[in-house]
């Protein structure tokens, strides 16, 4: 369901942005004003509040079941600079904490504990209509996501580490010109992340792998300079 989500974000996004560009190349020569909205040599930082939804795809542990870490909310922030009107380089930075159980395993289901993930991202994005109010746009890159505070579950869970990954990253989002400088943004970002676990129980150590793949879902107001 996550993965058609995110596909039907994509292909709408391209297809309003085919569209708008067909229609944008056809009133050129009716309307030829200078640029307005994004432009190469400037700057957007975005802020967003964020959903984080793992789909925790092919897990497994060492003894039995499936591991399944929570959906979380935090705010992002992002920078984006324009290369040119239409192509642009984005850092993005957020943190979100996650709650870790194991279900179905040997011994019933677990609370394994909690992390925090913090997985910095780099895109390089295509712009459609970067001089109209409404600009869509895709991107295609790279995160690297590290674990920090681990907290195990005790008494049951002693220990918990998490090892830190580097995956691919698609993206699909509107910006829209609300007046002057600022912008009004929606965002969906499909991660690619794989990680193991180890994990120490009172009945002995146990192992544990799984493609966490998040999908994040944004929305809130950017700023260009």
């Amino acid at each position: 369901m996550r993965k058609l989500l995110f596909a039907s974000c994509l292909a709408g996004v391209l297809a309003l942005g085919a569209a708008a560009t067909a229609q944008t190349a056809s009133n050129a020569t009716e309307n030829d004003q200078a640029p307005v909205g994004k432009q190469a040599g400037t700057f957007m930082i975005r802020v967003r509040g964020i959903g984080v939804l793992p789909e925790d795809s092919a897990s497994s542990t060492s003894v039995g079941g499936h591991v399944k870490a929570s959906d979380a909310f935090a705010p992002e922030v992002d920078l984006s600079y324009f290369f040119t009107d239409n192509i642009a380089g984005e850092v993005i930075a957020a943190t979100t904490r996650h709650d870790i159980t194991a279900t179905g395993t040997a011994v019933g289901d677990v609370k394994v504990g909690s992390t925090w993930a913090l997985p910095p991202t780099v895109l390089v994005q295509y712009h459609f209509m970067p001089h109209q109010a409404l600009s869509p746009y895709v991107g295609v890159g790279l995160n690297a996501t590290f674990f920090y505070s681990n907290h195990p579950a005790r008494p049951t869970v002693t220990s918990l580490s998490l090892q830190n990954n580097v995956g691919a990253a698609l993206q699909a989002g509107l910006d829209y010109n609300v007046a002057g400088h600022w912008f009004a943004n929606v965002d969906v970002k499909q991660l690619f992340l794989q990680t193991h676990a180890n994990v120490g129980t009172v009945l002995g150590p146990v192992r544990a792998s799984t493609s966490l793949n998040p999908l994040v879902i944004g929305a809130g107001i950017g700023y260009r300079f």
